[in-house]
Protein backbone atom coordinates (compact mmCIF):
# COMPACT_ATOMS: atom_id res chain seq x y z
CA UNK A 1 0.00 0.00 0.00
CA UNK A 2 0.97 3.54 -0.70
CA UNK A 3 0.31 6.73 0.91
CA UNK A 4 1.09 10.41 -0.47
CA UNK A 5 1.20 13.28 1.90
CA UNK A 6 0.75 16.13 -0.48
CA UNK A 7 1.59 19.27 1.46
CA UNK A 8 1.37 22.53 1.09
CA UNK A 9 2.22 26.27 2.82
CA UNK A 10 -0.28 28.33 2.60
CA UNK A 11 -0.67 32.12 2.35
CA UNK A 12 -2.08 33.46 6.07
CA UNK A 13 -5.84 33.13 6.58
CA UNK A 14 -5.87 30.98 3.40
CA UNK A 15 -4.91 26.96 5.26
CA UNK A 16 -8.74 27.28 5.88
CA UNK A 17 -10.36 27.98 2.74
CA UNK A 18 -7.85 25.61 0.77
CA UNK A 19 -8.48 22.76 2.97
CA UNK A 20 -12.42 23.38 2.04
CA UNK A 21 -11.35 23.86 -1.26
CA UNK A 22 -10.00 20.56 -1.58
CA UNK A 23 -12.34 18.88 0.42
CA UNK A 24 -15.00 19.86 -1.87
CA UNK A 25 -13.10 19.06 -4.98
CA UNK A 26 -11.78 15.73 -3.90
CA UNK A 27 -15.12 14.23 -2.25
CA UNK A 28 -15.70 11.93 -4.96
CA UNK A 29 -12.29 10.38 -5.23
CA UNK A 30 -11.77 7.21 -3.05
CA UNK A 31 -8.00 7.52 -2.57
CA UNK A 32 -8.83 10.45 -0.71
CA UNK A 33 -7.96 9.60 2.96
CA UNK A 34 -8.11 13.16 4.45
CA UNK A 35 -7.48 16.86 4.17
CA UNK A 36 -5.13 18.33 7.40
CA UNK A 37 -4.52 21.39 8.72
CA UNK A 38 -1.81 22.01 11.63
CA UNK A 39 -2.26 22.43 15.25
CA UNK A 40 1.41 22.18 15.50
CA UNK A 41 4.98 23.26 13.65
CA UNK A 42 4.70 24.78 9.92
CA UNK A 43 1.89 27.46 10.28
CA UNK A 44 -0.85 27.22 7.43
CA UNK A 45 0.20 24.00 6.27
CA UNK A 46 -2.86 21.88 4.77
CA UNK A 47 -1.99 18.08 3.95
CA UNK A 48 -3.72 16.01 1.80
CA UNK A 49 -3.90 12.33 2.33
CA UNK A 50 -4.50 9.68 -0.11
CA UNK A 51 -4.50 5.58 -0.55
CA UNK A 52 -3.21 3.51 -3.57
CA UNK A 53 -3.02 0.36 -3.42
CA UNK A 54 0.50 0.09 -5.56
CA UNK A 55 3.06 2.53 -7.26
CA UNK A 56 1.16 1.64 -10.52
CA UNK A 57 -2.29 2.70 -9.38
CA UNK A 58 -0.78 6.28 -8.05
CA UNK A 59 0.40 6.79 -11.78
CA UNK A 60 -2.49 5.44 -13.48
CA UNK A 61 -4.78 8.23 -11.51
CA UNK A 62 -2.62 10.69 -13.00
CA UNK A 63 -3.91 9.56 -16.16
CA UNK A 64 -7.33 10.70 -15.13
CA UNK A 65 -6.58 14.26 -14.50
CA UNK A 66 -5.16 14.03 -17.85
CA UNK A 67 -8.20 13.71 -19.91
CA UNK A 68 -10.61 16.01 -21.28
CA UNK A 69 -13.54 14.85 -19.67
CA UNK A 70 -16.88 16.96 -18.05
CA UNK A 71 -15.33 15.79 -14.87
CA UNK A 72 -12.21 17.12 -15.39
CA UNK A 73 -13.23 20.72 -17.05
CA UNK A 74 -15.41 20.85 -13.89
CA UNK A 75 -13.09 20.30 -11.04
CA UNK A 76 -10.38 22.28 -12.94
CA UNK A 77 -13.28 25.46 -13.11
CA UNK A 78 -13.42 24.29 -9.13
CA UNK A 79 -9.68 24.67 -8.44
CA UNK A 80 -9.14 28.19 -10.63
CA UNK A 81 -6.94 30.36 -8.44
CA UNK A 82 -5.53 27.82 -6.40
CA UNK A 83 -1.95 28.31 -6.84
CA UNK A 84 -2.62 31.69 -5.22
CA UNK A 85 -3.97 30.82 -2.04
CA UNK A 86 -0.37 28.87 -1.26
CA UNK A 87 3.27 29.47 -1.41
CA UNK A 88 4.88 26.11 -1.53
CA UNK A 89 4.33 22.68 -1.45
CA UNK A 90 5.85 19.46 -1.54
CA UNK A 91 4.87 15.34 -2.02
CA UNK A 92 5.90 12.66 0.26
CA UNK A 93 5.33 9.01 -0.97
CA UNK A 94 5.40 6.53 1.83
CA UNK A 95 5.17 2.06 1.84
CA UNK A 96 3.26 0.95 4.23
CA UNK A 97 5.28 -2.16 5.59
Amino acid sequence: MIIVHDIFICKPGQASKFAKLFKEVMADNDNLVHVMTDVTGNYNKVVMVTQYESLTAYEQSFQKYAQDSEEMKSMKEKMKGYHEMYLTGSREIYQVS
